[in-house]
């Protein structure tokens, strides 16, 4: 295995945890918006509610699509192994997002059903959210493999410890919704979301120090990692990273800031993330397959590499503008339909 090879498959892994990252960033909200669509209050609430995601929506889930075909391209060998371990979540996730978008232009041409496609939104989002969770969990507590191939059972994802990601990923999703729609919207709906905000950002919190006293426990690799140098520079920082954003998230709130909030939930995500990273380095598939192990060819890394380059950074202009575009509060009167 040489060095060029080790760096190839490591960008890659880099790439891949960004894609997977500013997925859940950007679809997060959306899914959360979708789990709160039965709280609106009204069905003008619940259009301006889906108005102000219709411009963007699609399009975050690109970065799905980006995480899952580079997985199958230069981490076959994880691929193979997590597919078949996680096959129910993740397919129940997909018919979730399936769902999501039927309902999400249907409702819009019908009267009489807006209640179903209504209510296919809300289920399509919180399955998709749940199911995105409870494979998550079921990642970090480990995956069985025997030679090169999954070994576990068919219900191996469904643990308490993935039960309860499950349950964090769905209140999570559903700050972030509610915190977006603060930043997007005035008037009633507007303290409607704030209301809901302040519960959802306490048990978000209390999920995210949950899952971070549990995870070290889960593997001894993990515990290790944790407490020795130089990680456990990390496992100091985290708590001191989440009171600090759970203060300016609460400071926002109060001072009726619509921005702080929104932005303080996505860095409680952001460092989740990292601290799930600093557990998982270096491997692919906890606990038995590295990042090289399941890496791909070098020639095969480097031709994707080279479609990534153009790629990406065309992917995250049109994101950027689509969102510039689209920036400030929502105009009631204007919309999707």
């Amino acid at each position: 295995m040489g060095a060029e090879f080790e760096i190839l498959a490591f960008t890659w892994a880099g790439l891949i945890a960004f894609a997977v990252l500013v997925y859940v960033i950007l679809d997060g909200f959306d899914l959360g918006l979708g789990i709160l669509f039965p709280f609106g209050g009204s069905h003008r609430n619940r259009d301006v509610m889906m108005n102000s995601v219709a411009p963007v929506w699609d399009g975050n889930e690109t970065w799905l699509i980006l995480g899952g075909g580079g997985l199958f391209a230069v981490f076959p060998l994880a691929y193979a192994v997590v597919m078949p371990a996680l096959y129910m979540p993740i397919l129940l996730m997909l018919l979730g997002l399936v769902f999501r978008g039927v309902a999400f232009e249907y409702r819009w041409r019908t009267v009489r059903w807006r209640g179903v496609w209504d209510a296919a939104f809300f289920g399509g989002s919180v399955i998709a959210a749940l199911c995105q969770g409870i494979a998550l969990g079921a990642l970090v507590q480990g995956i069985e493999v025997e030679g090169r191939a999954y070994a576990g059972g068919w219900f191996d994802w469904l643990t308490p410890f993935s039960a309860m990601t499950g349950l964090a990923v769905l209140t999570g999703y559903a700050l972030l919704g509610a915190t977006w729609l603060v930043m997007k919207t005035e008037g009633p709906l507007n303290a409607r979301m704030r209301g809901f905000a302040w519960p959802l950002g306490l048990a978000t919190v209390g999920f995210v120090g949950l899952v971070s006293l549990w995870t070290p426990f889960l593997e001894g690799a993990y515990f290790e990692r944790w407490f020795s140098l130089p990680f456990s520079v990390f496992t100091v920082l985290v708590p001191l990273l989440v009171a600090g954003l759970a203060a300016l998230f609460v400071h926002g709130l109060r001072s009726g800031h619509d921005r702080t909030p929104f932005l303080a939930a996505l860095g409680l995500f952001v460092v989740a993330y990292a601290g799930i990273g600093v557990s998982f380095y270096p491997m692919m598939v906890p606990p038995d397959i590295t990042i090289w192990q399941a890496a791909a060819p070098e020639s095969s890394l480097w031709f994707a590499l080279v479609g990534a380059a153009i790629l990406i950074p065309i992917i995250l202009a049109y994101t950027a503008y689509a969102y510039w575009v689209f920036r400030g509060k929502i105009d009631p009167e204007e919309g999707y339909h």
